[in-house]
C-alpha cells in the first residue's frame, strides 16, 4: 500500500482554472474523503489521482514517485465508479477474475485472489451469478470486489453509492467501513456528496470550494471547529445558523450581543481590541435549546415544524425576505410550539464566532 502527496496541484480547462494550489498528504492506511458543493472539482480531482484527467499544473506522487505523466494502467490504482460497470455477461466470478486474466497471471493465483475477495464482502454465494440476478448493493460489492483482486496501492471510490437506494446506502456504507477495518493497511480516497458517508468512513475530510481546498481535518475537528462560515454551514445537516452580533466583552470568553437583542457567551478568547467587533455568531441546530433567560441567542416565531418522534425540527420565521430561516432541533415531541414566540440559546463551548467570514479561532 502507499501514500500520495499532492503539491501545488492545478487543473485548467484552457484559460479557465478549475482547480489550484492543491497540497495534499494522504498516508498509508488512510481513508480520506473529499466533499464540496456540486462543480466543486472532487471528482476531477480524483480523476487526475487516476490519470483520468491530466494534471495541468504541480505534481502527483504515489508512494514517492511522480506520476504526472504515468497511464492510470501503471499508476497502482483501482477505482470503483459510480456506475457499475460490470459485464453484464460474465458471472460474478468472471466479473472479479476478468483483470487479472488479462494480466495474464497464473490460475491459482486468479483463484485465491477471487475466493479472499469473495470472503472479505461476502459474495461466496453469488460467484456463479449473473449481475442481473443481484440487488444493486451486491453489484457494488463486486465492482468493489474487482478493485480489491488486483490489490492496488491506492483504492478510488467515485460516489459509489449514490446509485442505491437508502436503506442500501445505509447497508453498503457499513460493509465500506466494515470493509476499510478488515484492510486497515489500505489507502483509500472517496469522493462522496453525502455528509453521512462523509463523517462515518473518514480518516479524514477534505472541504473542497471555490477551486481550491477549503479545510481538511477529521470528521470531529470540522464539525467542532470549522475555519470559516463555508465549512461551518457545509459540514452538519442543517446547516449552522448564523446570526449577526457585536462583541461586547472580551477575555478568556466573549459576550456578544445579538441584533435580536439577545447576549451570548462564547469560549473564545478575544482581547480588548476585539472590543465592538463586527462577527455572525454561529450556533448549530442540534445545539440550540429553548429557554427563559435574559441570555439569549435568537428569539422568533416558529413557523413551522417536523415532529419526527425522537426530536422536533422548529423553523422560525424569517426577519426579512430572503433571509434564511433560523433552526433549531429540540429532543422530544414539541408540537406545542408551533406558532408561538420562542427564546433560544446554547452552550457557550458550542458557540462559534466569525468576522469576515473565518473563525475567529484561527485568526
Amino acid at each position: 500500500m502507499a501514500d500520495l502527496k499532492l503539491t501545488d496541484v492545478e487543473k485548467a480547462y484552457g484559460e479557465v482554472k478549475v482547480l489550484s494550489n492543491i497540497d495534499l498528504e494522504i498516508k498509508q492506511g488512510e481513508l480520506i474523503v473529499f466533499v464540496g458543493p456540486s462543480g466543486c472539482g472532487k471528482s476531477t480531482l480524483l480523476r487526475m489521482i487516476a490519470g483520468l484527467e491530466k494534471i495541468t499544473g504541480g505534481e502527483l506522487k504515489i508512494d514517492g514517485l511522480v506520476v504526472n505523466d504515468i497511464p492510470p494502467s501503471q499508476r497502482g490504482i483501482a477505482m470503483v465508479f459510480q456506475s457499475y460497470a460490470l459485464y453484464p455477461h460474465m458471472t460474478v466470478r468472471d466479473n472479479m477474475s476478468f483483470a487479472l486474466k488479462i494480466a495474464k497471471k497464473s490460475k491459482a493465483e486468479i483463484e485465491k485472489a477471487v475466493e479472499r475477495a469473495a470472503e472479505i464482502l461476502q459474495l461466496g454465494p453469488y460467484l456463479d451469478r449473473l449481475p442481473k440476478a443481484l440487488s444493486g448493493g451486491q453489484r457494488q460489492r463486486v465492482a468493489i470486489g474487482r478493485s480489491i483482486v488486483r490489490d492496488p496501492k491506492v483504492y478510488l471510490f467515485d460516489e459509489p453509492l449514490s446509485n442505491l437506494d437508502a436503506a442500501l446506502r445505509v447497508a453498503t456504507r457499513i460493509e465500506i467501513a466494515k470493509l476499510k477495518e478488515s484492510m486497515p493497511n489500505s489507502t483509500m480516497v472517496y469522493v462522496t456528496h453525502d455528509q453521512v458517508e462523509a463523517m462515518t468512513l473518514a480518516s479524514r475530510i477534505v472541504v473542497l470550494a471555490g477551486g481550491g481546498i477549503a479545510q481538511v481535518g477529521t470528521p470531529l475537528e470540522l464539525y467542532e471547529r470549522p475555519n470559516g462560515e463555508f465549512v461551518a454551514q457545509f459540514i452538519g445537516s442543517p446547516a449552522m445558523n448564523l446570526l449577526p452580533g457585536e462583541v461586547v466583552e472580551t477575555g478568556a470568553q466573549t459576550r456578544v450581543k445579538l441584533a435580536g437583542g439577545g447576549t451570548s457567551l462564547a469560549n473564545i478568547p478575544t482581547t480588548e481590541a476585539d472590543m465592538g467587533l463586527k462577527v455572525n455568531v454561529g450556533a448549530r441546530p442540534e445545539d440550540m435549546i429553548a429557554t427563559d433567560d435574559d441570555d439569549f441567542l435568537y428569539q422568533g416565531e416558529v413557523d413551522l415544524l417536523e415532529a419526527l418522534g425522537e426530536l422536533t425540527v422548529l423553523y422560525f420565521k424569517p426577519e426579512s425576505a430572503g433571509a434564511a430561516p433560523v433552526l433549531a432541533k429540540l429532543n422530544g415531541i414539541h408540537t406545542d410550539l408551533k406558532g408561538r414566540k420562542v427564546k433560544l440559546k446554547a452552550d457557550p463551548a458550542k458557540v462559534h464566532l466569525f468576522h469576515n467570514k473565518v473563525s475567529l479561532l484561527y485568526r
